[in-house]
């Protein structure tokens, strides 16, 4: 080195950050979250095997699956299923008009009506997501697990039309009506069902409650005898009696039943809603 040259001075070493300083190690999660979290990924895979389609956007199927009662306090500020509900609800509504029109062109406008309502029911809905297999993928909340929740005619209806509604919203009106085909189209050419009489549709929805049967009196009966008009009340647990009149004792409490239908606000043919 010349005697001119001035010395290099000697390379900074960067200093190492004390331990307390240093980026903190990403911890993993418990073993025990990680294989549930695994296993919910997994059903839900399945899941989309069985109705044909891939969500883009899990977070739609998740809230289908979503029961009000799962949420923090039971509130639900659209984290449940029941707006997708709300939207899938008329989709299958135009959907399966859309199937029936072209399938029947000669029926007329009151036989496709009764071939909607049947379709569209809550109890074939209820059926439709047994045969997916809905219950298992459910989010309920302890009391309505307890409660046999996932076996529930209503909210397994509930969450079919939730599915529909959020195969709409993720991939539009194409995916949501090959789904809903792919489950209805038999039921569609099926011929429909008749509609039960008022007294077996009270005793039914009664005993879906977990009520004790409707129970009937006859309060009066008038006029000739060649022609007599009965009245009958029908009396159910904690409801105020209602009552019908007929020609004869068994019209009488057909009409009682209705009346009592009618004012739970029971649709035609829908004990199990």
């Amino acid at each position: 080195m010349n005697a001119g040259s001035p010395e290099p001075k000697p390379a900074k070493r960067k200093r190492r950050a004390p331990r307390s300083e240093a980026a903190p190690a990403r911890k993993r999660a418990p073993a025990r979250r990680r294989k549930r979290a695994s296993a919910a990924t997994g059903e839900i895979a399945e899941l989309e095997d069985r109705i044909g389609y891939r969500f883009t956007e899990h977070a739609w199927l998740e809230r289908a699956l979503t029961h009000s009662s799962a949420l923090a306090g039971g509130r639900d500020r659209g984290g449940s299923y029941q707006r997708l509900e709300f939207l899938g609800d008329h989709v299958l509504g135009l959907v399966v008009s859309d199937m029936l029109f072209r399938a029947f062109p000669g029926a007329t406008e009151g036989e496709l009506s009764r071939r909607l309502a049947a379709l569209v029911r809550k109890e074939t809905c209820a059926d439709v997501a047994r045969v997916i297999d809905l219950g298992p993928a459910m989010r309920l909340g302890n009391s309505e697990i307890q409660a046999g929740g996932h076996r529930r005619t209503a909210i397994l209806a509930d969450v079919c039309e939730a599915l529909i509604g959020a195969v709409f919203s993720d991939g539009g009106y194409a995916p949501a009506a090959a789904l809903i085909e792919r489950y209805w189209q038999e039921r569609m050419l099926k011929p429909p069902r008749p509609l039960r009489d008022p007294k077996t549709l009270l005793q039914e929805w009664a005993q879906a409650r977990g009520m004790p049967a409707p129970s009937y009196k006859e309060i009066e009966r008038s006029g000739p005898d060649h022609s007599p008009e009965f009245r009958v009340a029908v009396e159910l647990f904690e409801r105020t009696p209602a009552e019908g009149t007929g020609r004869s004792k068994r019209a009488a409490e057909q009409a009682a039943a209705a009346a009592m239908l009618a004012r739970e606000g029971v649709p035609a043919d829908a004990a199990d809603g």
